[in-house]
């Protein structure tokens, strides 16, 4: 069923069509799982299986901010389908059956693109000049929340979109890895967003990301990458910073 309807979007829709497909998807993905995301952290904050990251409150103010923002993001994560698909139609970019192991395979190798890419934009970011005119966007958040999540200058959320044509122009995936994507990307950025320290006390590894990004969100320096923190180390290394 699932592969049926994405062929159909893939061959048969119009460029309008996707890119309304597209916007929606997007919309759906913040406006309906945000709330659910927080009222869920909320609930296991009160089973005390979740820590609160900052108890500094967050104002109606800085919420609309992001909301407004992260609307502008939605209409330029809205084109995003138009060149991927304008490319698998000239099969310019192959894809792979839907089967359970390329969806899943492919979902792994977009996750691992996507920490990669976004570790590359988020250093070009915090460059001077991209931090005063483009990535202050997103840093006015300074205790972020499920709402910033897409909380972007359009320049930046330009860039954050290249994630799956960029990497499907290498490496053929299945239609429904690129169409879940965007799922997992959202809730992992829910997780680094939420304000809230998964687990009580400190996180092992990967679990430590959202106070990670916290603390990134509060001090704009360290902890650049997205779910991981193996790039950060490596940088750090080869830089030799402590």
């Amino acid at each position: 069923m699932i592969q049926g309807f994405i062929d159909n979007i893939l061959y048969q829709y119009s460029y309008i069509q996707l890119y309304g497909l597209v916007f929606l998807y997007f919309v759906i993905l913040y406006f309906g799982l945000a709330p659910l995301f927080q009222q869920a952290c909320k609930f296991l904050h009160r089973k005390g299986l979740l820590e609160v990251i900052s108890k500094q409150e967050v104002t109606p103010k800085q919420v609309r901010f992001e909301i407004l923002h992260s609307l502008k993001s939605v209409v330029i994560f809205g084109f995003s389908g138009i060149p991927l698909i304008f490319l698998i139609r000239h099969r310019i970019i192959d894809l792979v059956p839907d089967t359970p192991l390329n969806i899943l395979t492919g979902l792994i190798i977009l996750v691992i693109w996507n920490e990669i890419h976004f570790f590359m934009v988020h250093r070009l970011m915090h460059l001077p000049y991209f931090m005063k005119r483009v990535h202050y966007v997103h840093h006015r958040s300074r205790v972020p929340t499920v709402y910033s999540v897409y909380s972007f200058h359009w320049f930046e959320a330009l860039l954050l979109s290249t994630v799956p044509v960029t990497i499907a122009l290498i490496i053929p995936l299945s239609a429904t890895a690129i169409f879940i994507f965007p799922l997992v990307s959202i809730l992992l950025n829910y997780a680094g967003h939420c304000n809230y320290r998964f687990w009580s006390g400190k996180a092992p590894g990967f679990l430590a990301f959202g106070t990670n990004h916290n603390h990134h969100h509060s001090r704009a320096k360290r902890n650049y990458g997205f779910a991981s923190g193996l790039l950060d180390r490596i940088n750090n290394k080869l830089f030799n910073k402590s």
